[in-house]
């Protein structure tokens, strides 16, 4: 399965927090790179770098610049779970591209009620979020 990267932040200690697409939170800890492979000690010696990490396009990974990256799998793989308040939580747009859906599904499956808001669904201004259970109830398990 493909586990998009939604966001990533540099926390203390040289660890990485990278959200995915589907709700999870991880830690990843940079420091066992530092001695694996010795462009990645250029973000030990390089605040500025280390700071600079961003998504990669598409959620594939992280990027730092043209030699240094880590992709989603190592991320997700090798990261370590964290419970924060938004697990399990989604926008309607990383569902629909995880389970193969068209936004305008979910929206109907709340008018009638397939959805409740509030318990599956909740909106925050413009944008829709769902538990990734409710999606896993009404759709079965995600696509991509």
């Amino acid at each position: 399965m493909f586990h998009k990267v939604k966001t990533v932040n540099v926390i203390p200690d040289y660890r990485l927090s990278v959200q995915f697409a589907e709700g999870v939170t991880k830690i990843y800890d940079l420091k066992p790179l530092f001695d694996k492979w010795p462009v990645f000690n250029n973000l030990r010696n390089d605040k500025t770098l280390l700071y600079s990490v961003e998504v990669d396009k598409g959620g594939y990974g992280v990027i730092w610049n043209d030699e240094i990256d880590l992709s989603c799998d190592e991320l997700f793989e090798t990261g370590e779970v964290v419970e924060t308040p938004f697990d399990n939580l989604m926008a309607f747009t990383d569902a629909t591209e995880l389970w193969g859906l068209n936004e305008s599904t979910l929206r109907k499956a709340i008018s009638y009620g397939k959805l409740v808001i509030g318990i599956d669904a909740c909106k925050y201004g413009k944008q829709w979020v769902i538990s990734t259970e409710a999606m896993k109830r009404e759709y079965g398990s995600p696509k991509v």
